[in-house]
């Protein structure tokens, strides 16, 4: 476990106490993965919060024809930046890219930029990786794992690296129930699974990537596991972290409560039920849906990053970054706290009402996945075809589907992370860091986070303004009455067709008719 008591760094109040903003000041940091999901949030709180912070190198590679200076200027133009674009826009001009790629080999980086970044930059933040749950493992492998090691064999030659935080994920070590904040012996050899994936053909990698992913549900925990394993033991006397977050969804503060920017995970799910398109789910509604915000992580990976540089003799410190022990929500609470926030804040151009369930019940959700997924999607379809409009709701079902598959192992399933030294990091802290730089996931109020979480899907993704709630909130009142109709007519036509076929359930319905007439009539003479 981690410890905070070694130096005079980590105790609060004390005159060699080194804030975390001061940690940063003159200091130039290179960040891989800098224009994913996570890489943004971190850019942006480096830039707002650290205002000393000397310059933010950002790999970068050119993409569908966007040079890297188009996609810095698009990347500093979104909502995320808004404050610092409003506030302090001088800050912005800090952020250098590094044409790169983290899938070549040194990174695709030029040896001038390598020679440049060894010699000026003091920490390294690693979050380049490919998070599709169903990617190819030669894919996987080149990213998240050779990816990895390239970036270690520069950061051996970075003159005055301070600090390497490496992200991971909570659930590399998903085959056990109880994670513990070390690093698990993998279960195959990674320069093994390197040869198989750079000497076999692809489609012969592809028939046996079950067979070597084993335990695990995807090639994206298998490959995060053995990179863990490969950071280890080539990162010799580098001061390295690791930073494992669970399932992570949109800012619960910052800079923007409620920002998100892709469909991955719940997002796509999550906005499908507020479509009215997507109604049951297979799932433990009892299990702990281990939720973590954005903004939760990237404040840890930034302290961690500070104290690791303070406290090198530790060697590679891994952290949890969970809410699972400190503050559990269920999936079957964050399911009906979504409901109850898509009906007060409606998406535009609701197909149906939302609602709908997440069910253990692998046979009623094939029966609910077929009635109210597949057969409306084809009905649509129809509709569409014959009115001379693309079809497109069967397609949009089959990536709902898939989607769902994807999650299915995470919302059958419960583990225990240990994050025993991330509570040891929160308690290092003075009251002034511990504010700016929030990780603690017990000021998390689910019901407020999940309400945000709505409205950022809504305005984020679907790019909904907030001026077209009301009439939306007008189409939502309406589509519950039709729903409620709907659901009175079929049971009415349901009981309609039973009791037209069964003198067993007539007689029934007679015997309930005749006793509560003689009830009523004994209650008339009393």
């Amino acid at each position: 476990m981690a410890s905070c008591l070694a130096g005079s760094h980590f105790v609060p109040g004390s005159q060699d106490y080194i804030p975390v903003a001061e940690f940063y000041a003159d200091k130039s940091v290179f960040v891989t993965g800098g224009t994913g999901f996570m890489g943004k949030v971190l850019v942006e709180k480096l830039l707002r919060s650290c205002p000393k912070i000397k310059k933010i190198y950002l790999l970068m590679r050119p993409k569908r024809g966007q040079d890297v200076a188009s996609r810095l200027t698009e990347l500093t133009q979104s909502p995320l930046f808004e404050t610092l674009r409003k506030e302090r826009p001088q800050e912005l001009n800090k952020i250098v890219p590094i044409i790169g790629d983290i899938t070549e080999p040194e990174l695709g980086i030029s040896p001038a930029d390598q020679a440049m970044l060894c010699q000026k930059v003091s920490v390294v933040f690693h979050s380049a990786a490919t998070v599709k749950f169903d990617e190819k493992l030669k894919l996987s492998v080149t990213i998240n794992m050779l990816g990895t090691q390239q970036l270690v064999q520069l950061c051996h030659h970075m003159l005055g690296l301070q600090a390497l935080v490496h992200v991971s994920t909570a659930y590399c070590n998903c085959e056990r129930e109880k994670v513990e904040e070390i690093v698990y012996a993998p279960p195959v050899l990674p320069e093994h699974v390197v040869t198989l994936v750079q000497t076999l053909p692809d489609d012969l990698v592809d028939r046996i990537t079950p067979d070597l992913v084993g335990d695990r549900p995807n090639t994206y925990t298998f490959t995060k596991a053995l990179a863990e394993d490969m950071l280890i033991k080539e990162c010799g006397n580098l001061p390295v972290a690791i930073v494992r977050p669970s399932i992570v969804l949109s800012s619960v503060r910052e800079p923007v409560k409620g920002w998100v920017d892709n469909w991955n995970g719940p997002n796509g799910i999550i906005a499908a039920v507020g479509k009215g398109i997507f109604r049951t789910m297979l799932g433990n509604g009892t299990r702990v849906a281990d939720l973590v915000p954005v903004d939760t992580v990237i404040n840890l990976m930034i302290v961690c990053a500070w104290r690791t540089h303070f406290e090198r003799g530790d060697g590679v410190v891994v952290y949890n970054c969970c809410t699972g022990q400190q503050n559990p929500i269920t999936w079957q609470r964050f399911v009906k706290t979504s409901f109850k926030y898509m009906r007060k804040h409606p998406f535009r151009e609701v197909i149906w009402y939302p609602g709908g369930d997440i069910t253990s019940n692998r046979m009623k959700h094939s029966a609910l996945s077929l009635l109210q997924h597949r057969l409306p999607a084809h009905v649509m379809d129809l509709v569409s075809r014959a009115t001379g409009k693309k079809p497109m709701m069967v397609r949009v079902q089959n990536k709902l589907e898939k989607a769902s598959a994807c999650l299915e192992y995470f919302t059958t399933r419960q583990w225990a992370f240990s994050d025993d030294n991330v509570q040891a990091l929160c308690g290092c802290l003075s009251a002034e860091d511990r504010a700016t730089f929030d990780f603690d996931v017990t000021n998390i109020d689910w019901d407020a986070y999940i309400e945000s979480y709505v409205l950022g899907i809504r305005r984020f993704l679907f790019k909904e303004s907030p001026n077209t709630l009301p009439k939306s909130r007008t189409i939502l009142r309406r589509l519950h009455i039709v729903h409620i109709i709907t659901q009175v007519a079929t049971v009415l036509f349901v009981w309609r067709f039973l009791f037209s076929r069964s003198n067993a359930l007539r007689n029934i319905w007679r015997r309930i008719v005749d006793l509560l007439t003689r009830t009523a009539r004994l209650l008339a003479i009393a």
